[in-house]
């Protein structure tokens, strides 16, 4: 039984882990036009949005304007183009501050 489940990790490891690295070696090896680069550039802020807006409407019920100061923040600190992390840690600050002064 603990082999099977070894064996279930180790393969769902590699499925992961494969596609992601595969990129990450092949960039350097690769040459886009510049206008593909620019698109593949705006992929993590196009995923970042995809998966955040649907969430922005629901953080608290009862406060629905918290998520929108978040992602307002989140706009912000993409548009003057900071690092993906520092717009996400950033807009979780915002809505922290928000939500301890309503509280």
């Amino acid at each position: 039984m603990r082999a099977e489940i070894l064996a279930l990790i180790l393969g769902m490891t590699a499925v992961t882990y494969i596609p992601r690295a595969i990129p990450a070696v092949l960039t350097d090896k690769l040459h886009f036009r510049a206008r593909v680069e620019k698109f593949l550039k705006l992929i993590p802020f196009t995923a970042m949005s995809a998966l955040v807006f649907p969430s922005i409407f629901f953080v608290d019920e009862s406060h629905p304007y918290i998520g929108v100061i978040g992602g307002l923040a989140a706009i912000v600190l993409a548009w003057r183009k900071l690092p993906l992390a520092v717009t996400v840690l950033g807009s979780i600050g915002a809505v922290m501050v928000v939500y301890l002064i309503g509280q």
